[in-house]
């Protein structure tokens, strides 16, 4: 009678947790759509904006560009003579991509030291905050997509330095972030219900 009764508590939590689905949603590219699919996101979302100011538009740009909503994203490795793989370029990780050294000072900042960077709410709450530290550092506006994220990739200092000048490519990136923001406002304009 215990194995069965172990059985069926191991099957619930089965249950529950293949509730906890954590797949990305399957159309990225419309914020309406990501929000009717993934109901909790929203809040997190919004809840971030209202604590940290950093609109929702541009929270999922950043988020899209960083990991396509991939919860477990890592960068991907290089290879050894061209075909067998090898280590990472950096430890970046989670929802938002973040490196473990940055995610321990927003654990440190925040007080929020369960945060994973593998949980949506915590990642979004990231964004905000780190969008929030960027304007009172660097005077970018929470709207401005393009320059946030430049400060986010390049983190402060080397936005301070302005390095991204050096990199074309991503001075690029940033315009897509940029415009898949201007996208994403649009949509919620669209959706507010």
């Amino acid at each position: 009678m215990n194995r069965f009764k172990l059985f069926l508590w191991l099957l619930l939590i089965l249950i529950i947790l293949s509730g906890c689905s954590t797949r990305p949603p399957k159309h990225i590219n419309n914020a309406c759509r990501i929000f009717d699919e993934k109901s909790k996101w929203y809040k997190a979302s919004y809840k971030s904006y209202k604590k940290w100011g950093v609109p929702v538009h541009v929270q999922l740009a950043i988020m899209h560009q960083e990991s396509r909503f991939v919860h477990d994203a890592k960068p991907p490795r290089r290879t050894l003579l061209w075909f067998i793989p090898w280590t990472r370029p950096s430890d970046a990780f989670g929802y938002a991509q973040v490196k473990d050294s940055t995610w321990d000072w927003y654990k440190d900042k925040t007080g929020n030291w369960f945060a994973d960077r593998d949980d949506y709410k915590d990642a979004v709450d990231f964004i905000g905050w780190y969008g929030n530290v960027s304007y009172k550092m660097l005077k970018i506006s929470k709207w401005d997509a393009y320059g946030q994220y430049l400060a986010y990739h390049e983190g402060h200092g080397g936005y301070k330095r302005k390095t991204y000048l050096k990199k074309k490519w991503l001075m690029q990136v940033a315009k897509k972030v940029k415009a898949n923001a201007s996208r994403y406002a649009q949509q919620l304009k669209q959706c507010k219900n």
